[in-house]
């Protein structure tokens, strides 16, 4: 009996170790050639939680305060599961540490019904997420969700790029990819591989009419419902990788199978 025990035990944390195994093994990111991996798949080191709007008329002390405050509650709404970024609605945006100027990036993202998100430029908003099954309101106007993801929002309504060329999201349930590229104040996103903002200027929304900062951090909003992130690369462009140069990803491998990407 002792004998049959001993061997239940050994066969249990053998198939605990293969597990483990394959799980850090899913988990590694695989970035292009020519990117780097924001993200380890691991944990959530590179990261930090700050809202940046929540820092808005703070000075000195209190705005110490307040990024402490949110450093510190960024590990309560976010965590790291099968190699995924998760967010569960709440709580301050995801922050890299590394701050970015021109820039190719890319990222995979899915979310659930009525949940609304969006990816900071230089700790600008935004690169615009929406449930695109959301009707659209007559008495709110400017606001499109039905029109889909990867539009400016937060540039002024009617400009170039404030809504998507076209609708390229993908039902819930379906991981989305993005690929932006940011150079000076232009911006160009691809949503699975449709071209949907072309050459439009990113706004300041923090100092309208002022030229964007020349670097910053990537934020990726909360804003009331789930949301998943992986694959999250990038690769900065000096004065030789412009808008008109095509981008070294050929390819990409991430931690799925491979999607062809075209400028």
């Amino acid at each position: 009996m002792q004998a049959f025990v001993r061997r239940v035990v050994f066969t249990l944390c053998g198939l605990v170790i293969i597990a483990g195994w394959t799980t850090c093994r899913a988990e590694e990111p695989r970035p292009p050639a020519g990117f780097r991996a924001l993200f380890n798949g691991k944990d959530l080191t590179g990261w930090f939680g700050l809202n940046p709007h929540n820092l808005t008329g703070l000075t000195g002390d209190k705005k110490e305060a307040k990024l402490a405050e949110e450093r510190a509650e960024f590990a309560k709404h976010w965590r790291v599961e099968n190699g995924e970024l998760v967010n569960d609605g709440h709580g301050p945006y995801a922050t890299t540490e590394v701050e970015l100027g021109d820039i190719e990036f890319l990222i995979d993202y899915k979310t659930v019904a009525m949940a609304d998100s969006g990816i900071y430029l230089r700790g600008l908003p935004q690169v615009q997420i929406w449930d695109w099954n959301q009707v659209y309101d007559l008495k709110n106007p400017t606001r499109k969700p039905h029109l889909g993801s990867g539009g400016l929002f937060n540039n002024t309504p009617g400009t170039s790029g404030r809504d998507p060329l076209l609708k390229a999201d993908r039902p819930f349930g379906e991981w989305n990819q993005f690929r932006i590229r940011q150079v000076g104040d232009r911006t160009w996103a691809w949503l699975n591989d449709k071209l949907v903002v072309d050459d439009a200027p990113l706004e300041n929304y923090s100092a309208r009419g002022e030229p964007i900062p020349a670097k910053g951090p990537i934020h990726l909003q909360t804003h009331g419902g789930e949301i998943r992130w992986k694959n999250i690369f990038v690769r900065d462009i000096g004065p030789e990788g412009g808008p008109g140069k095509e981008s070294p990803v050929g390819g990409r491998a991430g931690n799925a199978c491979v999607v062809r990407r075209r400028a």
